[in-house]
């Protein structure tokens, strides 16, 4: 076993001493792939999402000079038709580029020469008649190993857009390395002769140039679109209900913390790091705040492209946004609109995709609350002060103070008053939404909530570890509170919380246009107890 060929299970083995999902059908499907034109795999994912754990799972299962048969026999995997007849069964290359990237900052070396220089070295090792003495290109290395053994190499790089992300202006060694990629995986028939399968890993998607992928022959399965990979991109709903039903951890809150990726065949993926961290310590919290990307967050959201803030704020009280994500260069400088950043918030994990309506959104509590501590200190003042006093307009709300409660709203209507056309009810539930943005810890939260005779605005519903009122709003524009209240008692909302045994607050909230020219309060408010 070696460091870079070869690398053996022992990682694998590692990871399974701890608490482990089993995501071995991703093998099957690299097994489909092999010695096929649809060999070569990309799957970006965010940071935390279980990267490095499949690369070492795919070494550990790929690598012939190991026996893995202990590690997956009670895998998935193992039921496979495909199981045997690839185990253990080729050499395997495995790059980490960032841990090229640390050696040559700590050797003072170029990057790419030392990372060449270094596996050839290796493989030289292991074939010491076929690998040249002065050779120093690896695809050269590779390919006259494959021809003199009639062995092909499997490939894995993990972190492969490292490169991308830590040398953000160093575009001489970009290019160098992409051509290193194409010298490695866009060589026809050489590439045929030598490599069998590869699979690269990392946040960013493969670079592109225009409008064309840098490596054209790569099939790749992103956040915006994982295709058939979709259920390895974190965990399913299922999965995460099996382990908290194992260590008796409340569902409901893994749901309202980290569930909220959502794909066109699968509309529950939950964020990996951070509900193994929440079984773990038993603890719900955000467990993203140490990581690298979340440093950037607050850069990313402050860059003053036209109309970012507002899409933060409207994204802030509850909406989606649309986004053209086909500008994006796959880079972190060649950003040049707000779909860019918000195309990069994506892949990074803070923003959810829709691909069927081309929208994004803020996921769940854990990045909604990431996005309010990478707002403060943003200069965002106005947004921070509506963020702030949220926990006093709940309050305020249950203790039926509705002069308050219109005070809040005026407030976030100052604050959203740039981010939206201020004039009808589905601007004006956007404000009050982010208003009421600490209700989130309490409530799930619905827009148009079937209930009576017709749909409440917003529906507040506790959950249920809290002894909070339910809340029904209803909005209206340039009408008055009494007729928003008398229309919640005309439909009937109240009907669908019959078997709620607590008590029932209706909110009746107006804003009204002509009030602002005879200085008058914009927003009015009524609190009934039903």
């Amino acid at each position: 076993m070696g460091t870079y060929l070869n690398p053996g299970n022992e990682g694998f083995r590692t990871i399974l001493k701890g608490l482990y999902v089993d995501k071995t059908g991703l093998i099957d499907y690299v097994n489909s792939t092999l010695d096929t034109p649809l060999k070569l795999t990309s799957f970006s994912r965010p940071r935390r999402f279980g990267k490095s754990f499949a690369a070492k799972m795919l070494c550990a299962y790929y690598d012939c000079s190991c026996d893995s048969k202990s590690l997956f026999e009670n895998l998935k995997i193992s039921k496979k038709g495909s199981y045997k007849e690839h185990l253990n069964k080729y050499n395997v290359i495995y790059l980490d580029i960032t841990w090229f990237i640390s050696r040559s900052k700590t050797r003072k070396t170029d990057v790419l020469s030392d990372m060449q220089t270094t596996v050839i070295a290796e493989l030289r090792e292991t074939f010491p008649d076929f690998v040249y003495e002065n050779e120093r290109y690896l695809p050269d290395a590779l390919l006259s190993i494959s021809r003199n053994t009639g062995n092909k190499f499997f490939v894995i790089i993990d972190e492969w857009d490292a490169l991308f992300r830590e040398a953000k202006e160093d575009e001489k060694t970009q290019e160098e390395y992409v051509e290193l990629l194409r010298g490695l995986f866009k060589g026809g028939t050489a590439t045929d002769e030598m490599i069998i399968g590869a699979y690269m890993t990392g946040i960013l998607p493969i670079k592109k140039y225009g409008t064309e992928s840098a490596l054209t022959d790569f099939r790749e399965y992103t956040m915006i679109e994982p295709l058939v990979l979709s259920e390895y991109i974190g965990f399913t709903e299922q999965e995460v209900q099996s382990l908290c039903a194992t260590y008796d951890v409340d569902f409901e809150k893994m749901k309202q913390w980290y569930d909220g990726y959502s794909f066109s065949d699968l509309k529950s993926v939950y964020s990996p790091h951070s509900v193994i961290n929440a079984v773990l310590f038993k603890k719900f919290r955000n467990y993203w705040k140490s990581s690298e990307s979340f440093t950037s967050l607050k850069g990313y959201i402050t860059s003053g492209f036209d109309g970012l803030k507002d899409a933060v704020v409207f994204m802030l009280g509850g909406q989606r946004m649309e986004v053209d994500t086909s500008t994006f260069q796959n880079d972190m400088t060649s950003i040049e609109s707000r779909d860019d950043v918000l195309t990069l918030l994506i892949h990074l994990g803070y923003l959810a995709y829709n691909e069927e309506d081309g929208t994004v959104y803020i996921p769940n509590l854990e990045v909604t609350d990431a996005f309010k501590t990478a707002v403060k200190g943003s200069g965002w003042d106005e947004v921070n002060e509506a963020l702030s006093r949220s926990e006093k307009l709940l309050n305020a709300t249950i203790n039926g103070d509705a002069e308050m409660v219109a005070e809040a709203l005026e407030l976030a209507h100052e604050t959203c008053a740039s981010s939206l056309e201020y004039n009808d009810e589905n601007s004006l539930s956007c404000a009050i939404l982010l208003a009421y943005y600490t209700a989130r810890n309490y409530y799930e939260i619905f827009r148009e909530l079937p209930s009576g005779k017709g749909f409440a605005d917003i529906a507040f519903l506790p959950r249920k570890d809290t002894n909070k009122p339910a809340m029904i709003i209803e909005l209206k524009y340039n009408k008055s509170a009494d007729t928003a209240i008398q229309q919640i008692h005309d439909n009937r909302y109240g009907g669908k919380l019959k078997g709620f045994a607590g008590k029932v607050l209706l909110v009746g909230i107006n804003y009204d246009k002509e009030a602002r020219g005879a200085k008058r309060k914009q927003h009015s408010c009524i609190i009934e107890e039903a």
